[in-house]
């Protein structure tokens, strides 16, 4: 018997011996708390315990396929690959107690394209591959978690939280459900010649709110709402034989059955409407209402919206924010993501500044000028949470020089008023000026078009700082001709000037994720802000940035960080798998946030993106490090792009 073999024996003995206590060790860590014990018992019957000293390596490329699988009894192993540009090798991951690996060359029969080292003494347990096909086979939990990883682990924090939230807000509230379940009963329809008093009899038997005409093959050519009625009745046009499809709203906003509630609902809370059609294979299958969707949400979006859409005064929508908080707050609490949240909050935040705008110029009149408000940054992205401040710009057009200085000083008072009640309604004064009132982001189009060019001609670190601000823009109220002009014009600038996009992907590599080679977390060590990292700039502001240079590189125009990794996937600019992966990291660093903010609102405190790491349990605390990994793994790509 080789010294190996020798070394094999002794750990399986070591195991065998130990099992119970091994058992309880494993239960302590996802995905092994959820395996049934007898698939657990397998596991650890299987199994060797091996020893690895400091800097000792443990699996390497040229190894070939992958044996074993393994998971960290005690120690840290550490990932390295070489590194082109710095001529060397880069930690790209850290594996601690109760993680195990190398799941994707396991599963791919593959070797591993990263070095494994022992980071220090460490224990490891092994399981052959023959027993891992076995254990694969038979645990269901297992082969989840192997073959979706750390969206496995995530399902597991978000059923945690939805537990917490039957048990004190009740099971209704799930803005995931299926429109087809909402919609229970079969929807009132007329056809086309029907005159108005008998839809309206239909509609008064039935007590529903809508009726739908369609045509013989039933799909729909329109629908009458009882909001249509009040508008005919006032209009002094009631008609009581007028034909309904003279009335009715032709060509109806409809969505697939298999739509979620949260896609009706942003469809409601965009388009101000309160009912949506259900189609199937062109055919009207059912219709789902605002009172729909307020029986399921407990607090009601779309009625939110319609009441910001019609405040009387600022004071009004001041008392809102409240309520935009309420909203939030339930959503949270019931594991909705942070993408449904944060697009409602956006969408609810937009519905607020122009509702702000239509009051100041009811308030100061009519500048007679056609304007755009212009909104950058986080709002400009659609990436809005509770804690934010204005970053916002007019456009107008004007055929010269003397004539935007005459229209800007027209406009200018309105601008400034409109930045002032914004604040009142919580979106805070930006402290670097970024907003509509100040005379440098008051611009004609060609003023803008040629600020744009300046930044990418001269890229100084001031022009490249304000690029990843003004570069991720969106028309909230007014035209948005102008808008969609400058964004075309900027991709193709970008696109051209390869210099310009080296010194952004320098730029993306400024704020570097807090994770170290030595440590969990790299965590300032003094002052006020001892012991915690920044959520926002050093987790969520690589994925953003990256994405916005390579949007900006390949000539993608959408402006959501999320949308944009999606788009780069589909161009192969991004992998597959490392698209998801940068997905569902974003995804988890954002919704850490913002649950932090709703512990901060409840404690009457400020809000703040940093976090001691310290307060999170064993999972969070485990998803939160690969997500930060994540990060930087997308820096490390742009580096290697960009040979920076």
């Amino acid at each position: 018997m080789s010294k190996a073999d020798d070394f094999a024996q002794a750990g399986k003995v070591a195991v065998q011996q130990n099992i119970h206590g091994l058992m309880e060790f494993l239960q302590k860590f996802p995905p092994f708390n959820l395996m049934e014990s007898a698939h657990l018992a397998y596991l650890l019957e299987q199994c060797q315990l091996r020893f690895y000293g400091a800097g000792e390596s443990i699996l390497q490329p040229s190894d070939g396929p992958v044996q074993h699988f393994y998971i960290v009894k005690q120690g840290r192993v550490v990932g390295e690959r070489p590194h082109a540009a710095k001529l060397g090798t880069e930690t790209t991951f850290e594996i601690t107690t109760g993680e195990c690996f190398p799941l994707a060359a396991l599963l791919g029969e593959r070797a591993t394209r990263t070095e494994h080292l022992a980071a220090e003494d460490s224990f490891c347990l092994l399981l052959s591959k023959p027993a891992f096909i076995k254990l694969f086979a038979l645990s269901s939990t297992f082969r989840d978690f192997a073959l979706r990883g750390v969206s496995s682990l995530l399902d597991q924090v978000n059923q945690q939280v939805q537990l917490r939230a039957v048990e004190t807000l009740g099971a209704q509230y799930s803005l995931d459900t299926r429109l087809s379940e909402l919609a229970m009963r079969q929807p009132v329809v007329c056809v086309p010649g029907t005159p108005l008093c008998e839809a309206v009899k239909l509609m008064h038997e039935q007590q529903v709110g809508s009726i739908v005409i369609v045509d013989p093959r039933r799909r729909p050519l329109g629908i009458f709402t009882l909001r249509d009625l009040r508008r005919v009745v006032a209009a002094g046009s009631g008609d009581l034989s007028q034909a309904i499809d003279q009335l009715m709203t032709p060509a109806p906003f409809h969505l697939p059955p298999a739509a979620s509630a949260f896609d009706a609902a942003i469809a409601m809370t965009e388009r101000h409407i309160a009912h949506v059609c259900l189609v199937q294979d062109g055919q009207l299958c059912g219709v789902v209402s605002e009172r729909d969707l307020f029986s399921l949400q407990r607090v009601d979006l779309v009625h939110l919206a319609r009441t910001i859409r019609h405040a009387g005064k600022v004071e009004t929508l001041v008392a809102l924010r409240s309520d935009i908080r309420q909203l939030v707050d339930r959503m949270l609490a019931h594991g909705a993501s942070s993408t449904q949240i944060t697009q409602i909050i956006t969408l609810l935040n937009d519905h607020t500044v122009c509702r702000v705008i239509e009051l100041t110029l009811e308030e100061l009149g009519d500048p007679g000028v056609p304007f755009t408000w212009l909104c950058f940054g986080s709002e400009g992205r659609r990436e809005q949470t509770l804690h934010t401040d204005q970053d916002n710009g007019m456009l107008f057009d004007a055929a010269d020089a003397p004539e935007a200085a005459q229209i800007r000083g027209r406009l200018l008072p309105l601008a400034e008023r409109i930045n002032q009640s914004l604040a009142l309604c919580g979106f805070s004064l930006c402290q670097g000026n970024i907003m509509a009132g100040n005379p440098e982001l008051c611009l004609s189009r060609a003023e803008w078009s040629r600020r744009f060019s300046g930044f990418i001609r001269e890229a100084t670190p001031e022009n490249l700082l304000r690029s990843s601000i003004y570069f991720d823009l969106r028309a909230v109220w007014g035209p948005e001709d102008g808008c969609e002009q400058l964004r075309q014009q900027l991709l193709v600038d970008v696109a051209d000037n390869r210099i310009f996009q080296r010194l952004l992907a320098d730029n993306a590599l400024r704020n570097r994720p807090p994770v170290g080679r030595f440590r969990d977390f790299v965590v300032t060590r003094k002052g006020a802000e001892k012991h915690t990292l920044d959520l926002k700039v050093q987790g969520l502001t690589p994925f953003v940035d990256g994405a916005r240079l390579l949007a900006l590189a390949h000539g993608i125009a959408a402006g959501n960080t999320l949308q944009r990794l999606r788009e780069l996937t589909v161009k192969a600019v991004i992998d597959p798998l490392d698209g998801a992966a940068y997905e569902e990291a974003y995804h988890f660093i954002q919704q850490t946030r913002m649950q932090q903010h709703q512990q901060q609102a409840r404690q009457q405190l400020p809000y703040s993106n940093r976090l001691d790491p310290d307060s999170l349990n064993h999972l969070d605390r485990r998803i939160l490090r690969e997500s930060f990994r994540q990060a930087q793994r997308l820096q490390s790509s742009l580096a290697l792009r960009y040979q920076l």
